[in-house]
């Protein structure tokens, strides 16, 4: 590794985190959409502290129609009455497709409509492009809509998702209508790297780490919106209470929640969706545990293996309103 990706000498001690939660759309035993669990889910996210997103990959948005990406917009806008939320631009399209520019307006204007911040959700269109064509998309959307964020998704998560070189990276951080960038390579190596461009061009321009295998890139200078938040929001907030705290704690609690992501994000990668609900049904928080149909299951024998990690983490869950006195011993 070059040296001037040292990880130790980017570390940020108290600072604070800006956490966001990718939510997951719950099923009933009918493998229909549980609408009431997914309400009880984002009112649990948001008041652990996170921000929400919806319509993610979290959320099977890709496997959904637009009748029910549209209802979960309803419900998210209902709920949250004018509290900040994530929605994913996403256009349903195939291998081989244009861009499809027209679609893209349509499913940002909903959101904006919603009165949420739209995410550019990679469609196979937009992963066919050049890269100084990329750069021009955003730069489009820039003239049309006044805030929203870009997302590079690797294609473990899904086909069309990709990763763009530097250069495209920069460029995007120059757009001021871009808050941020959702960042999914899940390699620690490439999210430094756009650390040190984001630190240099636009301090400001808000990296948003979707490593689920290196939930720890918080410390270095990104934020984060990530799945595996959403099996545990009110310990990811616990969490980054800590780090801001200069609690030590935060170790621990951070790896057992990184040895949950471990696992839960094993390949099939998607397959994390299902361990999520197995999760959070131990947890007492869904009524079951089924997956959306077309996305990867888990073998059951991950429920104790879960159970184990649930248990790791009781010492974390003995309280709603755990405080420093509970876990500090001394500060980093």
């Amino acid at each position: 590794m070059h040296h001037d990706l040292i990880p130790h000498e980017r570390i940020r001690p108290r600072r604070a985190i800006v956490g966001m939660s990718a939510v997951l759309l719950p099923l009933n035993h009918a493998k229909s959409i549980d609408w009431t669990a997914f309400d009880r889910h984002l009112n649990r996210t948001v008041s652990a502290g996170l921000i929400p997103a919806v319509n993610m990959d979290t959320g099977f948005v890709a496997l959904l129609d637009d009748a029910t990406r549209g209802e979960v917009l309803r419900r998210t806008q209902s709920l949250l009455d004018g509290r900040p939320f994530l929605g994913g631009a996403y256009v349903d399209d195939q291998l081989g497709a244009n861009l499809d520019l027209d679609r893209y307006r349509s499913s940002i204007e909903r959101i904006i409509s919603a009165r949420g911040t739209p995410i550019i959700f990679p469609s196979f269109g937009l992963a066919g492009l050049l890269p100084h064509q990329v750069v021009e998309f955003f730069q489009r959307l820039a003239r049309e809509f006044p805030r929203f964020y870009a997302f590079e998704l690797g294609e473990m998560f899904h086909p069309s998702g990709r990763i763009w070189d530097l250069e495209t990276f920069s460029e995007i951080v120059k757009i001021p209508q871009c808050a941020g960038l959702k960042h999914s390579s899940l390699d620690r190596a490439l999210e430094w790297q756009r650390l040190r461009i984001r630190d240099r061009i636009r301090p400001e321009f808000q990296l948003l780490t979707g490593n689920d295998l290196a939930i720890d890139m918080v410390i270095y200078g990104s934020d984060y919106l990530l799945g595996l938040s959403t099996f545990a929001p009110d310990l990811f907030a616990l969490r980054d209470r800590m780090w801001e705290q200069g609690n030590p704690a935060f170790y621990a609690l951070n790896d057992w929640l990184q040895y949950l992501g471990m696992f839960a994000f094993r390949a099939p990668v998607p397959a994390y969706r299902h361990s999520a609900a197995q999760f959070l049904k131990l947890r007492g928080m869904l009524d079951g545990d089924l997956t959306y149909p077309g996305s990867p299951e888990r073998p059951e024998s991950d429920r104790e293996i879960l159970s184990g990690i649930l248990a790791g983490l009781a010492p974390y869950l003995e309280s709603s309103e755990l405080t420093d006195r509970h876990f500090r011993t001394t500060d980093f």
